[in-house]
Formats: structure tokens, C-alpha cells, sequence
């Protein structure tokens, strides 16, 4: 009973300090712009009527919508409020899926904790850009926790649970679970007592019931005016489109500067695996092997699939999204490896494992710790609390089995401090708040003060964030952004009408001698800088941040 508490609170804690320290949460910073005025204009068909993004809708194959559209519905709360509550309710799970992971592998509780709490502390999967724990509101970000949660729970012989805790992740995002069900199917056939097996198969029900809710829900989708264009190939102009909006799909792009990296993390988490083998239980050793290989592998075939057969599923499907798995795992397999060797007294190695494991969170690229690299590579005080954080690590594993009160106190640091240190001393952010106060006050102008109809352009803005913000909350429609070319991995007429605005309109150099030529696009107010304002003309509506315009017509 002890235990349980034990494993109880320490989620609480360790959600509350990623939530509320770091890595902490945001809205509006990314693909939550794109979530928020869809969900809106689900809510009231009455807004953002002339939005190229809310008229177009891709949560066909989510119930991110309509989960949140209930929960509304029930509690007359907002969006921003719903997502964030799912947001820290699924982030609890996911590090109670860790320290069921790390239990498994014989840890104690107290161990465990600082396994979870490392792995808390989240870290980007350059390339794919993802981030292992996600700091929007989004499904992957609500799917992954799941899928940590189901790994933890068969890892204790407990499919079924694990079956719906991942069938529900699938419900959220499909495309993120893909390598659990590849490791679990593998699993499941592999010979062992029909009991097992039984218990086994029994993980896989909650599969077919999900795939069945979401064919069903896809059908009943509301809002939607051009359906995903799932088989097909890539025609050429769209994979220009692409190549410019999501690079991250492409690994001819990426892959040069990043493959290597994940090769390394991969030989990292294979040799980790070894050193904690002994204690590994026979079903956890599909994922800790199966997931990080479908990262890998998940490059050549993606590479394929996309950049050699131009099938149209993958930019939807994103395939090498999987490499998170890789991340993931050294984190946990490493962590667990450098915990083990402190408890031998063998600390010359822990050490090595804990300063992979934090190179992670504080963005070092792998192999700039294990080959030669010229000095200003890294960052002097990041690499000193590098240092710091794993010797603090090392001596709280080596103390718990030998002071259990004295070790407390290294327990307590360990665990707690990086939640301060890394933003603190490390200068780690995953993200910039997307608000200011500027532009809260003329989101607030444009939703008190202009129709519910009107269009508005950032003709000056570029590839900022501030014109996705001010959709989602002034609820006025934008005429095209570059946030919302996102949208170009799945809808092929949205991707055809968004470049055309596009070229027309952002790509050039803002000139204020085209401002008549808005007013034929249907652009009713025009927001620029302050260094932009227009010769001649009175704003409509000034603050130290925007000027708006009125395009007559």
C-alpha cells in the first residue's frame, strides 16, 4: 500500500513540476493555431465562415474534436481550458507508464521516479521535429503518454489494460501507434503458454474496436468540405508545396546533418539494453528493441514510400515521426543502465550513462559528446550543468540502497532540480510565448469591433506566429498564413489554394503600393508593423505592437 501511495504522489509531483515549471505547457504556438479555429467553427458554424483553414477541416480520423466538443458541451468551459486539462491528465498517465517501465525493470520505486523524472523533462527529435513530451495540446501529444502507459502496463502482464490504453491513443492519433501495435503483434506471436497467449490476444481486442469507432466517426464528420486524399501519388507541383511547408517529411532535407545522430542514440539504446538485460521481463524486451527499430527503419522506408513512390499517405501518416520512440528509450534504457551501474559502485560508467541521458533534454547533439567537436560547439554553462546533473544522479542512485533516510536528500535533488536548472541555468526553452500584449489587444479590438465575417491579412508578417494567434482568438478569418500551410500534407485543394495565396501575397516583400489590389481578394483590414505603416492613410486601430488598415472597396 506504501508503494502505491509512493508511485501516486510522485506522478502528481513530477506532472504538476512539468506542467507548471519545465518543460511546461503553451497554446497558440503551434499546431494548436490550427486546431483552435477548426474546434471553433465545429462549435459555432457561424465563425470564421471565409477562413481558408476552419473551412477545411482534417480531424476526420481524431476524436480530438469530439471529445473536446463534448467536454464543452458538459462544462461550458472553453477550449484553451478543456485542452489543457486533457493536456496535464495525459501527461500524468504517460509518467506513470514510465515508472511502470522502470519497476519492470526491477527498480525501486524511489528509482523509478528519477527515471520518470528524467524522462519528464522531455527532449526534441530534431529532423521529425516532435518532442518526446509534447508542450501543445495536440493528439500526438495526448498519444504518446498512452502509449508509454500501455508499454508499462503489459510490461506487468497486464494486456488488456494496455490494449485499451493504446487503442484509445490510437483514437487520438493513429499514426503514433503504429510501432507499439508492430512490437505488440510480433509479441503476440510468439510462441509461449496458451495462458499467456490468451492474455496476449486479449491486448489486441481493444484494436479492432477502435479502428471500428474511428471508421464510424469519420464518417459522421461534420464541417468537412474536401476529404484527405489518402492513395494517389504526389503530383509534382504538390511536392513543391510540400518540400517548402513540411521539410520535416523530407529526409533528403534533414537527413544529412541528422541521421547519423539517431544511428548513434540507436547503438546507444541496443547497448544500454544490454547492460540491463538480466532484469529485462521477456515482454518488455519487444518494445525497448521493437520501437527504437521501427524509428530506425522507419527513415529508409520513408524515404521509399515518399520521396521515391510520391504515395500520398505519407506526408498524412509521417512515418519517421517514430524516431521519438528512439529518444525515448535511451532515456529510459540509459537512465536505468547508469542507475544500475552507481549500485555496483562502478561510477565511472553511470556517470557516462547520465550524461547521455541529460545531453538529451539539454539539446546536445549526440555525437558532439562522443567525437571531437571545436570548442564553441558547445555552450560552456550547458555543458557544466551537464556534468553537475548527472553526478547528482550517480550519487542518488548509489546512496538509495545504502542510507535509505540519508539518501533522501541527493534522491529529492536529483530528481527536483533539473526542473529549475535547465530553464534556469541551462537556458533551455522548447518554446517562446506566442502572445503579447499587443497582440491580445487587437485580437480583442478586431472580435469587439469588425463583422464576424471579415478577412484580415499580415501582409508584413511572414513566417511569424502572430496571424495563426489572432485567428484563433479574435475568431476573425485570416487570409493565408504560413502556420496554416501545414495543412498542405492533407488536403491537396486547400494545398493548391494556399500557395496561390501564398505567392500572391506574403511571398513578396511587403509594398504598400499593392494595397489597393487587396480589396479583389476579398481582404477587408490589412495588419502591419508599426515600420510599415502606410503614406497617406489613417489606422483604423494602432498600439505599439500592429497598425490595421481598412482596404477599401
Amino acid at each position: 500500500m506504501r508503494k502505491h501511495i509512493f508511485v501516486a504522489a510522485a506522478v502528481v509531483v513530477l506532472a504538476l513540476l512539468s506542467f507548471a515549471v519545465f518543460p511546461s505547457h503553451t497554446y497558440l504556438f503551434a499546431d494548436t493555431q490550427i486546431y483552435a479555429p477548426i474546434l471553433e467553427r465545429l462549435w459555432n458554424p457561424s465563425l470564421l465562415g471565409h477562413d481558408l483553414l476552419a473551412t477545411q477541416p482534417h480531424v476526420a480520423f481524431t476524436i480530438h474534436d469530439e471529445v473536446a466538443l463534448a467536454a464543452r458541451w458538459l462544462t461550458g468551459a472553453g477550449f484553451r481550458e478543456i485542452l489543457a486539462a486533457e493536456q496535464f491528465l495525459f501527461r500524468a498517465l504517460g509518467i506513470w507508464g514510465v515508472m511502470l517501465i522502470a519497476m519492470a525493470l526491477g527498480l525501486s520505486a524511489r528509482m523509478s521516479a528519477l527515471v520518470a523524472g528524467i524522462f519528464t523533462l522531455g527532449a526534441w527529435v530534431w529532423g521529425p521535429i516532435v518532442l518526446t513530451v509534447e508542450v501543445e495540446p495536440i493528439p500526438r501529444g495526448f498519444a504518446v503518454p498512452l502509449i508509454l502507459l500501455a508499454i508499462g502496463l503489459a510490461s506487468h502482464g497486464r494486456d488488456l489494460a494496455a490494449g485499451l490504453a493504446v487503442g484509445l491513443a490510437f483514437l487520438y492519433h493513429p499514426p503514433a501507434v503504429y510501432p507499439y501495435w508492430l512490437a505488440y503483434f510480433c509479441l503476440t506471436l510468439w510462441p509461449s503458454k496458451p495462458e499467456v497467449m490468451r492474455r496476449r490476444i486479449l491486448g489486441l481486442l481493444p484494436l479492432a474496436g477502435s479502428v471500428l469507432i474511428l471508421l464510424v466517426l469519420s464518417r459522421l464528420q461534420v464541417g468537412a468540405s474536401e476529404r484527405q486524399a489518402l492513395l494517389g501519388r504526389i503530383q509534382p507541383w504538390l511536392e513543391t508545396v510540400q518540400r517548402l511547408r513540411g521539410p520535416y517529411n523530407w529526409i533528403s532535407i534533414w537527413g544529412p546533418q541528422w541521421i547519423w545522430h539517431y544511428l548513434v542514440l540507436w547503438a546507444i539504446a541496443i547497448a544500454a539494453y544490454w547492460r540491463i538485460r538480466r532484469s529485462v521481463p521477456f515482454d518488455l524486451r519487444f518494445f525497448l528493441l521493437g520501437l527504437p527499430l521501427v524509428g530506425i527503419l522507419s527513415m529508409p522506408v520513408s524515404y521509399l514510400l515518399l520521396e521515391k513512390l510520391k504515395i500520398a499517405l505519407i506526408p498524412q501518416f509521417q512515418p519517421m515521426r517514430a524516431l521519438l520512440f528512439v529518444t525515448a528509450f535511451v532515456l529510459v534504457c540509459a537512465a536505468a543502465a547508469g542507475i544500475r551501474a552507481a549500485q555496483e559502485k562502478r561510477f565511472p560508467e553511470s556517470l557516462l550513462w547520465f550524461l547521455v541521458v541529460f545531453s538529451l533534454p539539454l539539446e546536445f547533439k549526440i555525437t558532439q559528446l562522443l567525437f571531437p567537436f571545436p570548442a564553441e560547439a558547445l555552450q560552456r554553462h550547458r555543458l557544466v550543468l551537464l556534468i553537475l546533473l548527472a553526478a547528482l544522479a550517480t550519487l542518488a542512485a548509489w546512496s538509495e540502497p545504502r542510507w535509505r533516510r540519508l539518501s533522501l536528500l541527493p534522491w529529492c535533488a536529483a530528481v527536483l532540480l533539473p526542473f529549475w536548472l535547465l530553464p534556469a541555468y541551462g537556458r533551455v526553452m522548447f518554446f517562446t510565448p506566442p502572445e503579447s500584449p499587443e497582440l491580445t489587444a487587437l485580437a480583442d479590438w478586431a472580435k469587439d469591433s469588425t463583422p464576424t465575417d471579415a478577412v484580415f491579412l499580415f501582409p508584413d508578417a511572414r513566417y511569424g506566429l502572430a496571424p495563426g494567434v489572432f485567428r484563433a482568438t479574435a475568431l476573425r478569418a485570416v487570409y493565408v498564413d504560413w502556420k496554416s500551410g501545414g495543412q498542405v500534407n492533407y488536403l491537396q485543394h486547400f494545398s493548391r489554394e494556399w500557395w496561390a495565396r501564398w505567392q500572391t501575397t506574403m511571398a513578396p516583400r511587403f509594398n504598400p503600393a499593392r494595397t489597393p489590389d487587396y480589396s479583389a481578394l476579398g481582404i477587408d483590414y490589412l495588419i502591419v508593423q508599426p515600420s510599415h505603416g502606410l503614406p497617406k492613410a489613417t489606422p483604423v486601430y494602432q498600439n505599439r505592437g500592429f497598425l490595421v488598415y481598412r482596404v477599401k472597396r
